[in-house]
């Protein structure tokens, strides 16, 4: 179609330029007529930049296997395109959006290069201008970004360093005290060697603290009455035998399974002399066999924390995998178990049959240690408790993650600001406005899902939706987030 000057003049991106200027867009461009349907998609090479002279158009976002509408206008002027056609091929040149048109419209069309070069003649301090702006973001984003996941980083090795510290003091304690238990038993062993005990009753002895042993494996949980009647049952039975201190052995022998029957057992094998000392001798027993449980329980927390440490990093595996999202959150839950405290209550609402998923997995746990660290702040700061809720179920051809807290909610006048980069409400400081930002773009660019929450006071709950299965062209991205 015919390209006028006046009528080109007469946009607002074009208002103030001479008519040698619209002359020469005129002859560079051109105007053509679209009927109702798809102008361009994202993804394809940028190759036009799109001035709209009449019609309505509607730009959209591909959110999943989805198109999401974004804007839809019928103002005369308004552009979009190749818009950063300028920093040539310092940056991928494709379409950011799709543009289709409901009704026959007329577009002011430019090409890519001819965009460029007119920008860089008649506006050569804009463009500098622009090309400040586009790539300090993008570096200031990578360097927060970066700080984002050394703070995430280092306070889930503060919390995985507290997990860690428990156990292995338990297996200190348990070792130093399984040293002073050994001593004495060596101590015993060299009165046995001086014949204090004849050969009948020394066996008798051993083949009691073998039972022993046997029962201390399979030692019953009682609840805390159990457990307390059944020691003043043990106490009263070794005092009534002549058993010194049996007020101090009784709680050992309960935990270790072991009750007044087995003590009839006992004494029914040794003379009423020996039984004191074989009492003490079968609690040493009993002692180092509890202690090496408990190291051995030590030692298996800690394995399990090194286990959750390594699939929350997922060092040892491929970038992109078919994951279960329940491994991938229990490792999370765990390394930030920490920071959770006593206050938060933690809900697992998991739907086990769910199948397993294409994902990158470190970078879903990204996504769940930011929304679980959102959650947890959230709470805190309303009254330092509430219940952190975890649910898993499926949503027609996706994968849904919930994450659901009792904090007191998004108030509504952000509510549509919480995705933007650097927008935050934490205080200076403590939060970069990068999480949800990170969080959305491995979600959506990434994944191909989706991230949407729905907030009230008392029930905030962010959901994430990941396809059931990689799109046929899918291969693993390393763009980064």
């Amino acid at each position: 179609m015919e390209c006028l000057p006046d009528e080109i003049g007469s946009l607002f991106l074009f208002e103030k330029l001479t008519p040698e200027q619209l002359g020469r867009l005129c002859e560079a461009g051109r105007v053509e007529r679209y009927e109702p349907g798809t102008v361009y998609a994202e993804g394809d090479p940028a190759t036009c930049f799109y001035v709209m002279v009449e019609g309505t158009v509607v730009l959209s976002r591909r959110v999943g296997g989805d198109d999401v509408e974004v804007t839809r206008t019928s103002q005369r002027g308004v552009y979009a395109g190749a818009m950063q056609a300028y920093l040539g091929d310092r940056v991928p040149q494709v379409y950011n959006n799709s543009l289709r048109v409901t009704e026959p419209t007329r577009f002011f069309v430019l090409p890519a290069d001819t965009f460029a070069d007119i920008m860089r003649d008649w506006f050569p301090m804009a463009v500098h201008l622009l090309e400040g702006l586009f790539f300090g973001v993008k570096s200031t984003q990578q360097a927060v970004g970066q700080r984002e996941r050394l703070l995430a980083l280092g306070s889930l090795s503060a919390g995985l360093t507290h997990e860690l510290n428990n156990p292995a003091a338990a297996a200190v304690r348990a070792t130093a005290t399984l040293r002073e238990r050994v001593g004495k038993m060596r101590r015993k062993l060299r009165i046995i060697s001086e014949g204090a005990y004849d050969r009948e009753t020394l066996a008798g002895l051993i083949e009691i603290q073998e039972r022993t042993a046997e029962r201390v494996a399979k030692a019953p949980v009682l609840s805390p009455l159990e457990a307390s009647d059944r020691e003043d049952l043990l106490a009263d039975w070794l005092d009534d035998h002549g058993v010194e201190e049996g007020w101090r052995i009784a709680p050992t022998f309960v935990q270790a399974g072991l009750d007044t029957d087995w003590l009839e057992q006992v004494a029914a094998a040794v003379d009423e002399e020996t039984l004191p000392s074989a009492v003490g001798w079968l609690n040493y027993t009993v002692e180092t066999e509890l202690l090496m449980d408990e190291i051995q329980d030590s030692a298996a927390r800690i394995s399990h924390l090194v286990d959750a440490a390594k699939q929350y990093s997922q060092l040892d595996r491929a970038p992109f995998q078919v994951a279960d999202v329940h491994e991938l959150l229990d490792s999370t839950l765990l390394m930030l178990s920490g920071k959770l405290g006593q206050g938060i209550r933690v809900v697992k609402e998991y739907d086990r049959t769910l199948p397993r998923v294409p994902a990158y997995p470190a970078e879903l746990n990204q996504v769940w240690t930011n929304l679980v660290d959102n959650a947890v702040a959230a709470m805190r700061e309303a009254d330092g408790e509430g219940t952190l809720t975890v649910r898993t179920a499926r949503e027609n051809d996706a994968l849904l993650v919930e994450f659901g807290d009792t904090g007191p909610g998004i108030p509504a006048e952000i509510r549509d600001r919480v995705f933007d980069p650097f927008f935050t409400t934490k205080p200076v400081g403590e939060g970069t406005g990068l999480g949800l930002d990170i969080s959305w773009r491995i979600v959506v660019n990434k994944h191909h899902g989706s991230l949407r929450f729905d907030s009230e006071p008392g029930d905030t709950r962010f959901q994430v939706l990941l396809p059931l299965t990689a799109p046929a062209s899918d291969h693993p991205q390393e763009e980064p987030v």
